[in-house]
Parts: C-alpha cells; structure tokens; sequence
C-alpha cells in the first residue's frame, strides 16, 4: 500500500520485538507496551512498527507494517502471553493496544544510520514522505505543534480506551500455533521485553 494518510495524523513508532508480536498484531489485533517504559501519550491516530535484527536480512531494520489505532488497556504480561505463565514479568502491567488491520508499506522506511528504535512520535505528513526513520523526526516548529497536539490528546481522551477488536474467527489451533502454546515460533531471544 501506497503511504496516504491525512498529514495531521498523529503517528507513534514502537519497536515490534519479535516474528510472534508481528502475527499476534497481524492476526489478533492488538500490540503490547510494558507500562514501565511506555511512551506518555499512546491516543494517536496510527501506530507503525519497527521490525529490529530479529527479523531476518530481508525484513530488518525498517518498517514495514502500520495499522489504525482502536483504544487501549491496562493488563498484566500474564494475562496478554498465558503460554508463559512463569516469565519473570508476567506480573508487570502492560499496555494491550487494540489496531485495525495491519497494513504493508509498498515502499518500506528503512532505518538508515538508526538501528535501534523504541517508540517515535511524528506526523502523518512526514509519514507519508519518509525513505528513512531520520526523515520522521518532527524538527523545529513543527515539533511544538505536535506536542500540542500530543497534549490535547492526553488531556481529551478517558484514561484508558478500549476499541472493539474486528470480529475475527480464528481456530484453536491456530491461535495455539499464534501465541506459541506449542512453541513452533521461536522468540529471538526477546524475553526481557
């Protein structure tokens, strides 16, 4: 897909940290954040996703993949990944970020001298004519206005959104496949995250 969104649109680029998170994303609907290192605002318009060396030498270092934001909530790594009841941070408090379909980029951003991302905020207008992750970065004026606009957000939205995820019949098997319950997909040494 051609990269044509309304050039206000706020955007939020957030490390996808493993093959698996990219198909729950994909499949499922929704992407996690841990609350301890989340980003201040996540109400944004779309969320786009940084695939890191995890992801093969075709796929890494870009970004390939963004979908619509829906709502998201507050939950426990535990309850979010329940085939790894044991991991260290099950506990811990997560973002569960509800997306619209997952869309590829046609022409990928890639990540030119950045290799590694965490979380971006910029603009739909940048997003649109980005080739590399430095041509996201919001500069100068434009930057106060997209805090502004970050502010308003944080200050006009419920604390705690939820969107209804697109109804999706999804077999057992696959989602076991999906969520690893049979640990088929690996998880690239990601485990902290």
């Amino acid at each position: 897909m051609m990269r044509n969104v309304s050039g206000n649109a706020l955007f939020l680029i957030g490390m996808m940290p493993t093959l698996k998170d990219l198909e729950i994303a994909r499949v499922l609907g929704w992407y996690r954040i841990p609350l301890k290192s989340s980003p201040k605002v996540i109400d944004v318009d779309y969320f786009a996703f940084y695939q890191g060396a995890n992801f093969g030498e075709e796929h890494r270092w870009q970004i390939e993949y963004m979908a619509e934001y829906r709502g998201h909530e507050l939950t426990t790594r535990g309850e979010l990944l329940r085939d790894q009841p044991d991991h260290p941070r099950a506990k811990e408090e997560y973002y569960k970020v509800q997306l619209g379909p997952m869309v590829h980029l046609e022409n990928p951003i890639m990540a030119g001298a950045w290799k590694r991302v965490t979380f971006l905020y910029t603009t739909g207008e940048m997003f649109n004519q980005a080739k590399i992750i430095n041509d996201l970065v919001v500069r100068t004026e434009e930057r106060e206005v997209l805090w502004k606009n970050l502010r308003e957000r944080s200050q006009n939205s419920p604390l705690y959104k939820t969107g209804e995820p697109d109804e999706v019949s999804i077999s057992p098997e696959i989602q076991n496949l999906i969520l690893g319950l049979n640990n088929t997909i690996p998880d690239h040494d990601l485990e902290d995250y």
